[in-house]
């Protein structure tokens, strides 16, 4: 990151004050990083956003009133949000998969170490996701586990018929994001200029109305 830019401004939001603590430390630690706000709920961090303007809010999942997800999607409908990274210890995937569906950008694990919390923080600032292997796979687990068939028979038609507005190169384009890779990647996987995949995924944002690239490969997921 420029040492000549801002630090990026963070809000915590989590129940617990001793979490709220820690993730403090290790924010205010970084010398491009500033903690600007605490919220103990949601009802709390959505004011904390209005009246200090952050670029990313750490946003724990689930806490008492207004869980992480409802507070991730409020946030979310204002004008000029901050970039959101869920904050979890996998009680509750089913909540991570909505926050990413909503326009969230990533989770950590609440026991992710340190230096790793701080580049999630940081690569989301920048609009990049954030979704480590191991977390990535637990939550599509929860997602296609025992007793999920029925939800995921509903998604899937909707995901389907979202998909079926965009031509087969930006199909190609939304795949490719869903594996994972990025613009140079796909633009070698379909033998095209990273310009064009630039335009097929901004294509894609207005197509498919979604914000970022999360959104995109959830949506492919879902529809198979």
């Amino acid at each position: 990151m420029d040492s000549e830019r801002d630090p990026v401004r963070v809000v915590i939001v989590d129940d617990d004050r001793l979490v709220r603590m820690a993730l403090r430390l290790i924010i205010d630690g970084e010398p491009d990083l500033t903690v600007v706000a605490e919220a103990a709920d949601g009802d709390d961090a959505i004011e904390m956003v209005q009246e200090h303007g952050p670029d990313v809010v750490l946003m724990d999942v689930r806490m008492p009133g207004r869980d992480g997800l409802s507070a991730t999607r409020e946030i979310l409908t204002r004008p000029a949000p901050p970039r959101v990274l869920m904050l979890t210890t996998f009680d509750s995937d089913d909540l991570v998969l909505g926050a990413l569906r909503a326009g969230a950008l990533g989770f950590v694990l609440k026991d992710t170490p340190p230096p790793r919390i701080a580049d999630a923080v940081r690569t989301v600032a920048d609009g990049n996701p954030v979704l480590s292997p191991e977390a990535t796979a637990r939550v599509i687990a929860a997602a296609t586990g025992p007793g999920s068939s029925d939800a995921h028979a509903a998604s899937r038609e909707a995901a389907r018929k979202r998909l079926s507005g965009l031509t087969e190169r930006e199909l190609d384009t939304a795949r490719a994001i869903a594996d994972g890779l990025g613009n140079p990647e796909i633009a070698e996987r379909l033998h095209i200029s990273v310009a064009t995949v630039k335009a097929h995924t901004s294509s894609l944002f207005a197509k498919l109305a979604v914000e970022n690239r999360v959104q995109i490969a959830l949506l492919v997921r879902d529809a198979t």
